[in-house]
């Protein structure tokens, strides 16, 4: 079953959150009439700059936060059914971790915490350590770790109970080149595990990279919502670096090619990147305020 025809693992429909003052006054809207869904198996990344709402909207995923207007239904049930937390990994944006730990200590730690049987505890601990390769410092205390290991170690507690959606928040975060490409080949590792991944990042080449669809918030409202590879589709211009062609001038192009021995031609809209994408939804996001999509 493909991420376009299986249900929804996470149902958002109409979510507003109002944070008060001390007397009970609005302050901020933080969230405004946010509707979106996150197939099951698909990897999903909520974009925007700061303050956009993307960090309200993962705390009232997971329960953190009620919210002040609208729904959320998370595996079938509802945020705040601390149960379904059961299912859910997630790594932070920074990894809270007990520094005085080693690695398998802190493993053992969170399966602790889910229940899990010695065996498996043991189990999961190497089968992750081996995943996020840091298996030649599992010994070491977390403190004597660099900010990339740290993060390594924060993946695979999120992963310890081998949970069917993932909730990462800037999942790259202080990682080298080589660590970022491992870290997007995890990813796309596990969606091919058959996970469900939400992710949040700043760096937009790696959403790029690996996620099928994005949506993007600005000031707490949805701009953009679509697959990847359809929203960066420049469709004022053909993949020959031409204005838009017409049908006639097409064939007249594959005829001139055809005759040159090309038999082969694709057409096709050429692509900007999502960086270019995210730009101008916030640039047009503060040009018209009031503007939002309504999926």
């Amino acid at each position: 079953m493909s991420a376009e025809t299986s249900e929804p693992v996470i149902q958002v429909n109409n979510l507003s959150k109002v944070y008060r003052d001390f007397w009970g006054r609005k302050k901020v809207r933080a969230v405004n009439s946010l509707t979106l869904d996150v197939k099951k198996g698909e990897v999903f990344g909520l974009l925007g700059p700061n303050g956009s709402g993307k960090t309200t909207t993962i705390k009232m995923l997971l329960g953190l936060l009620f919210p002040t207007e609208g729904e959320i239904k998370i595996l079938g049930q509802n945020a705040s059914d601390v149960r379904k937390n059961e299912r859910i990994g997630y790594l932070p944006e920074e990894s809270y971790l007990y520094r005085f730990l080693n690695a398998d200590e802190t493993l053992d730690f969170y399966g602790r915490l889910f229940n899990l049987p010695a065996k498996v505890r043991k189990q999961r601990t190497d089968e992750l350590l081996s995943l996020v390769k840091v298996e030649h410092a599992r010994r070491r205390q977390l403190k004597e770790y660099s900010k990339g290991m740290t993060r390594r170690i924060g993946l695979a507690q999120a992963l310890i109970n081998d949970p069917d959606l993932i909730l990462l928040d800037e999942p790259t975060s202080g990682l080298d080149p080589l660590g970022n490409r491992d870290m997007k080949d995890l990813i796309l590792k596990l969606k091919g595990m058959g996970k469900t991944i939400l992710m949040c990042s700043h760096l937009l080449a790696d959403v790029q990279d690996v996620c099928d669809r994005i949506a993007i918030l600005y000031g707490g409202e949805l701009k953009v919502l679509g697959r990847v590879d359809e929203l960066l589709k420049q469709k004022g211009a053909t993949q020959i670096t031409a204005p838009t062609l017409t049908p006639e001038a097409i064939a007249e192009v594959e005829a001139v090619l055809k005759k040159h021995g090309v038999n082969q031609v694709q057409v096709d809209n050429p692509r900007s990147d999502l960086e270019d994408l995210f730009l101008r939804t916030v640039q047009e996001s503060r040009e018209h305020p009031g503007r939002r999509i309504a999926p």
